[in-house]
């Protein structure tokens, strides 16, 4: 669905078609019987009180009680028209939302690498949120105005024809200045709306980074950093102010004096030249509906600014929506036997600037192979290549024989799992994170898992032991101990393939026992690649693949490595505390 903004909008706006009419239908009912007023006025004026020495007030009663009656009515259309308005907006809003949510997920990872989390969550929620005001006020707004006024000019030309012409030029009037009124607009607003999702990407880092910038005092330079962007904004929501200022108040002033001088014009030269056969009826009502037509001018006058917030909004919405991703295909296929076979890959996150170089390797089901190599040398890469996070350059990845590519990125996770150097643990409960609530992964299961990796030992001390509460993060659990719970998570998905990306890095040695026995429950039975840090935990490897600067420089067991005294050897030695071999890693 692409096209500019305002056609977006308005298909959007179309998915809920069918309620969206009903309320105008009832709207256009709504404003018939409320414009009925001063025709009723009229008819009393010159039939029942003007020029009658003793005005019968019995029919004058009875045109009162009718439209007292049709008030009635007309507040009853009324409160259908806004809450079948107020319904399709929240449903449209609801749609946008999860298309916007559905097509983060298949987005490619180096989004995510490039932008800041808060300026993508400003535009689910801020930004969509501007466009919910777009179809709840404005939308109701500007129909209600629109529908009223053609409502009203339809009276007056039922009333006299050539004043109706005269006052139809407040139409052309209005258009110009909106279209005046959208140039500032759209300028001020995409840059409130930027300094916004900026500010917000900064309160996020801020609060992540919060014991980092407490721990080296760096406060005061947060805090400048912030009022930097505050100050922008303030700036900008000042002069978007001055303009709805200028725009709400002076413009329908004007216009309003511009109609009032019409009537007297009109009704006062025809009465000095004694031709007016106006009566005071038909004066009452010129004048009761030139005063109404002034209430939707001045309501949609007020709406401009809103207008072109959410319009500039929805510009940021469907930029994102626009981004190239991949559709998620989930659909189901044959386990996998766990073979892994990169076939010369090279790969480069950005244009020729190559992380990988000819890359091959044979990994058979069931094995282990280790990678090792100083920061930056493409383990981790090997590892994103695989989980299809990003694609190569040039080359092929197989696995079971079969082309990575020929698949869905979610088919070739289904049966790869993942425990990172940093696990990640969700708001929720134990149990939930590690079944992350897939309905397929029964509650014996998870505990089963977690208690295969010994991480009962500490849970069976909790208050509400599996069922624990879980804050964000898993911050009341030690490293260590999120650890474990990443390890049940990948044991009770029980993937064919699992990659342990320097699982135990960050933890003290002591940890590291409970975390290694862990890691023999998971690797059984399944082909595990592990990008090691330590190099005592891969002395076991069936494999290990030494790398620099993107190249497979060694391969073979720990024993052969070490016999070759190469490279592997230096790293070995360097991390047992003999400083005397030279290393380069």
């Amino acid at each position: 669905m692409k096209g500019s903004t305002e056609k977006r909008l308005y298909q959007y706006a179309m998915t809920s078609r069918k309620t969206i009419m009903i309320g105008i239908v009832c709207l256009i009912i709504s404003v018939g019987l409320e414009l009925s007023g001063p025709f009723i006025a009229k008819i009393v004026i010159d039939e029942h009180i003007v020029g009658i020495t003793n005005p019968n007030m019995e029919p004058v009663i009875k045109w009162l009680s009718l439209y007292m009656g049709l008030l009635i009515f007309a507040a009853f259309f009324q409160y259908f028209k806004t809450y079948l308005l107020q319904i399709s907006a929240n449903k449209i809003i609801q749609r946008m939302r999860n298309d916007v949510f559905g097509h983060i997920q298949e987005l490619q990872m180096d989004y995510y690498v490039n932008r800041p989390a808060g300026k993508t969550v400003a535009r689910v929620t801020n930004d969509t949120e501007a466009i919910k005001e777009l179809y709840m006020k404005v939308l109701e707004t500007f129909v209600d105005g629109f529908v009223y006024m053609a409502g009203i000019y339809v009276a007056l030309f039922l009333l006299d024809v050539r004043l109706a012409l005269i006052c139809l030029i407040l139409i052309p009037l209005i258009y110009i200045w909106m279209r005046l009124f959208k140039i500032y607009a759209s300028k001020y607003n995409r840059i409130i709306r930027s300094t916004v999702s900026e500010i917000n990407a900064n309160i996020n880092e801020l609060i992540q980074g919060m014991p980092v910038i407490q721990a080296f005092r760096r406060t005061k330079t947060a805090k400048d950093e912030f009022e930097t962007l505050n100050e922008r904004n303030y700036r900008y929501q000042i002069k978007m102010n001055t303009l709805t200022a200028l725009t709400s108040f002076n413009l329908v002033k004007i216009l309003r004096g511009i109609a009032f001088m019409s009537i007297i014009w009109y009704f006062g030269g025809h009465t000095i030249s004694g031709t007016s056969m106006i009566s005071a009826g038909v004066l009452y009502a010129f004048v009761d509906y030139i005063t109404r037509l002034f209430e939707p001018v001045n309501q949609i006058v007020s709406q401009l600014p809103q207008l072109e917030h959410s319009r500039v909004a929805g510009a940021r919405v469907f930029e994102l929506m626009d981004m190239p991703g991949e559709k998620v295909g989930d659909e189901k296929m044959p386990a996998y036997d766990g073979d892994v076979r990169f076939r010369n890959v090279t790969f480069a996150y950005k244009k020729d600037e190559y992380v990988l170089k000819n890359i091959d390797f044979h990994i058979n089901p069931g094995e282990t192979a280790a990678f090792v190599g100083h920061t930056g040398s493409g383990k981790s890469s090997i590892m994103n290549l695989l989980f299809r996070f990003y694609d190569p350059q040039h080359g092929r990845i197989e696995i079971d024989g079969m082309d990575t590519k020929k698949y869905s990125r979610q088919q070739v996770r289904r049966s790869i799992g993942i425990v990172l150097q940093d696990p990640f643990i969700f708001t929720g409960t134990i149990l939930s994170n590690v079944t992350l609530n897939d309905p397929s992964i029964s509650r014996h299961r998870a505990i089963e898992a977690l208690k295969a990796v010994g991480a009962d030992t500490f849970i069976e001390k909790l208050p509400k032991k599996y069922d624990e509460p879980v804050r964000e993060s898993g911050s009341e659990f030690s490293t260590g101990q999120r650890q474990l719970l990443s390890f049940a998570r990948a044991l009770a998905f029980d993937p064919a393939i699992l990659i342990l990306d320097e699982a135990t890095a960050n933890i003290d040695t002591e940890t590291e026992k409970l975390i290694q026995e862990a890691m023999k429950v998971v690797q059984k039975g399944r082909t595990t690649l592990i990008i090691a840090h330590r190099l005592s935990t891969i002395q076991h490897a069936d494999q290990i693949f030494a790398l620099e600067r993107g190249k497979i420089i060694e391969t073979g067991k720990h024993e052969e490595l070490i016999q070759a005294r190469g490279k592997y050897y230096e790293m070995y030695q360097k991390q047992h505390g003999n400083q005397t071999v030279p290393s380069i890693f």
